[in-house]
């Protein structure tokens, strides 16, 4: 356990970690980060680390840019705060606006900005329950999301998330929450059955408890085009456009969650571009700001937006919003952030490297460890299994995905394994030659967790 005055003791005395083992935290501390350049982040030792995840899906320009400090300064210096509140506005936020309407891939009325991506979600949830009531529907509030997705931990987007332990002793989820089926074709196809096939059931599937529920009670259906944090989990070939055609049938509105996937990820603007989803909401965070400051946006359609205008008028108000929502510093960071990927082409190098990543990642697929390899632009999962030709996992207890990230890191390397799915998703900045150095270290740390298991097979890339 760390000692003294350092920063880990500092850390451990004082501070409550999300998503941390906090009795493992106790004894062992904390990974110091003090300092990031590019691709790489530095502990308070000096050790270099590629951030293989982009903090958390989020640092697309990396981790030095200099640019969107200046645009941060620049706007502290000019008007530090200002809100939104009682028609009220500011320059910078009604630029970002109309920029995000811009790069929308269907048409979309009005931003709504927000903190965070649990934020954005928790005001989706919101807006449906709102446009419902303006539409005199007062029944119509269901939202179904789908197992292993991931939405958030406030607490309407903790209740959508499909995780079990974002519900465990938080008492979620809350009323109006469901969940369909999760689908990843590699863990809950049957035998034989083919993606289309898969896709065809899940479709039939989801209409079937549409109705066990009732339509009347149905409002949206959320997902994301790729799911981050349940496993990096790519649609199987068909489904959206399966999906989308139950939704249209009994009226129920479809959220796109672009937090991880929005602004390049999946090779084109947004993940909804690329598996042809047609959203009536878009939720998006991340890479907005390439994480250098928290601001995230719900974007809604103008079917929602008159509804809400109607329904204000009525009321008197609508009454939901945050302090910070639209923040001019964060606002002026993200147009900064937008600016900079129209300038350096940045969709154009993500379609250029990502077959590097995913064709070196492939190379790993025969390695006795892993069970399957997926991935699409600058986003992939490898997942390891007991056994490739039964698919059988690993007791959770042996804690394998925790031990290769754990090695990983002892190799320079910052990955996050969910269970044991290992997920890369590396500033969108990436170059050729850091890819193969990253594929390098993963390769090792690959070796290193099945020497651990004592399984034969070297992993290591040349």
């Amino acid at each position: 356990m760390p000692r003294g005055n350092s920063a880990a003791s500092r850390d451990i005395a004082f501070h409550l970690h999300p998503y941390t083992h906090l009795k493992k935290q106790e004894s062992e501390g904390p990974l110091v980060i003090t300092e990031g350049k590019g691709i790489y982040v530095y502990d308070e030792t000096g050790k270099e680390y590629i951030e293989g995840l982009a903090g958390l899906w989020c640092t697309a320009l990396g981790f030095s840019e200099e640019r969107l400090v200046q645009a941060a300064t620049r706007q502290l210096q000019r008007l530090p705060f200002y809100h939104i509140f009682n028609q009220k506005t500011h320059d910078m936020a009604a630029e970002l606006a109309e920029r995000i309407i811009g790069l929308m891939p269907v048409k979309m009325s009005k931003v709504f900005f927000n903190n965070s991506g649990s934020e954005a979600n928790d005001s989706a949830v919101k807006m449906v329950w709102y446009y419902n009531n303006a539409r005199g529907r007062p029944r119509k509030k269901k939202i179904i999301a789908r197992m292993k997705g991931y939405h958030g931990v406030t607490v309407a987007a903790a209740s959508l998330t499909g995780l079990p332990n974002n519900h465990r002793d938080f008492d979620l989820p809350i009323a109006q929450i469901r969940h369909a089926d999760c689908p990843h074709h590699y863990r809950f196809a049957k035998p034989g059955e083919s993606e289309e096939e898969f896709a065809t059931r899940l479709a039939e599937s989801l209409e079937a408890q549409i109705q066990r529920e009732d339509p009347d009670t149905v409002a949206a259906f959320i997902a994301e085009p790729v799911m981050g944090a349940g496993g990096v989990i790519l649609p199987p070939r068909t489904y959206f456009d399966k999906v989308q055609k139950v939704l249209k049938k009994y009226d129920v509105l479809l959220i796109a969650d672009e937090v991880i996937c929005g602004f390049g990820r999946t090779g084109a603007m947004f993940g909804s571009e690329t598996f042809g989803l047609k959203p009536d909401i878009m939720t998006m965070a991340k890479a907005l700001s390439s994480a250098y400051l928290p601001i995230s946006a719900t974007v809604i359609s103008d079917e929602l937006y008159q509804a809400f205008v109607a329904q204000s008028e009525k009321i008197g108000v609508f009454a939901h919003g945050f302090t910070y929502s639209a923040h001019p510093v964060c606002c002026a960071v993200a147009l900064e952030t937008l600016r900079i990927y129209e300038e350096r082409d940045i969709l154009g190098h993500i379609r250029r490297v990502a077959p590097i990543l995913l064709d070196g990642l492939a190379r790993f697929a025969a390695h006795p460890l892993v069970g399957e390899v997926r991935g699409v632009g600058l986003l992939a999962g490898v997942e390891l299994v007991k056994d490739k030709a039964t698919k059988a996992a690993f007791d959770p207890k042996q804690g394998v995905g925790a031990l290769f990230a754990a090695r990983a890191q002892e190799h320079g390397l910052i990955l996050r394994s969910m269970a044991d799915t290992v997920a890369l998703c590396p500033p969108l900045i990436i170059t050729e030659a850091e890819i193969a150095e990253m594929l390098r270290r993963f390769g090792r740390a690959l070796d290193d967790t099945a020497a651990a298991l004592g399984r034969a097979g070297l992993a290591s890339v040349a």
